[in-house]
């Protein structure tokens, strides 16, 4: 079993169903609203468990109720919290519109996140047992760098996510891997709307990248190799919070297991086909039984 350790955000996802988001200065009814836990680095983990991983979560929670309860979420998922931290103050929350198509906007409040600004003792010795690194940029960027250098150091395979999108440092890109922005990130980082020129720019300073592409599917480049478009299941989405976490997740255990890139990207957009049909982050991610029979 491969072990992915997770370094990353713990959010509680409070969601908002409507019909459509509202406009700056409109107020919309709404039909329904739901919380669930979530945070892009949670939601990996969780991702990664259910597809067959053993996997290891580190980052903070709050003292608050949030943060009972989302700890008690990645245990139930089988995600090992003992270097997950719990902060005196709120745990940070996701507060999410989603619309009738499924798409959703989101403001984050980092809370017990902000926190986590290096590593503590004992997480550089988990990080150096997994077979891949997961980070995302929920935690301030201080820690997101310290684990991918920790990782490099120890051989491990650094998979991170940049999310929300924002200048990343040389040195964090320096200890990067695999990058797996979807193509608005890989726009906002290299200026090109345009997913292979996109891909062109990221390769000056990462090895391999994956761009997802949503109901297109995902482009794979690396370094003296010929780009990949691997396409996506055609499903009806219901809510797509959590699918870039879900395909990030997912990818890192196919990648650990040794699956060739075209496949596990195949099943990776599998997984996150599957997450799109439900609602929610970790509560909409599949097991890898669902997976395998897509």
């Amino acid at each position: 079993m491969t072990h992915i350790v997770v370094l990353g955000s713990t959010n509680m996802d409070l969601v908002a169903y409507v019909s459509r988001a509202p406009k700056p200065g409109e107020t919309v009814t709404g039909r329904e609203f739901r919380t669930f836990p979530g945070g892009k680095g949670a939601n990996q983990a969780v991702a990664a468990a259910r597809a067959g991983a053993e996997v290891s979560m580190i980052g903070a929670v709050g003292s608050d109720e949030f943060g009972t309860r989302l700890r008690a979420g990645l245990t139930g998922a089988g995600v090992d919290t003992d270097l997950l931290r719990t902060v005196d103050g709120p745990s940070g929350t996701a507060h999410i519109v989603v619309d009738d198509e499924g798409g959703n906007a989101i403001v984050v409040i980092p809370g017990a996140n902000g926190t986590v600004t290096s590593l503590a003792p004992g997480d550089e010795t988990l990080i150096a047992t997994g077979s891949a690194l997961l980070l995302q940029l929920e935690l301030p960027l201080s820690a997101v760098t310290a684990g991918a250098e920790a990782a490099r150091r120890h051989g491990v395979r650094t998979i991170l996510t940049p999310a929300p999108a924002q200048p990343l440092p040389p040195e964090l890109l320096a200890a990067t891997d695999l990058l797996v922005p979807n193509e608005h990130e890989a726009a906002a980082l290299t200026g090109h709307a345009d997913p292979r020129a996109a891909a062109g720019a990221l390769l000056r300073h990462v090895p391999e990248v994956v761009i997802t592409l949503g109901s297109a599917g995902s482009l794979y480049a690396a370094r003296g190799a010929d780009p990949v478009t691997v396409p996506a299941p055609r499903v009806r989405a219901v809510d797509t919070t959590g699918a870039g976490d879900t395909f990030a997740g997912t990818l890192a255990v196919a990648l650990g297991e040794g699956t060739p890139v075209p496949d596990a990207l195949a099943w990776a957009s599998s997984a996150a086909a599957l997450s799109v049909q439900r609602p929610g982050a970790t509560s909409s991610m599949p097991y890898r039984p669902e997976i395998d029979a897509v």
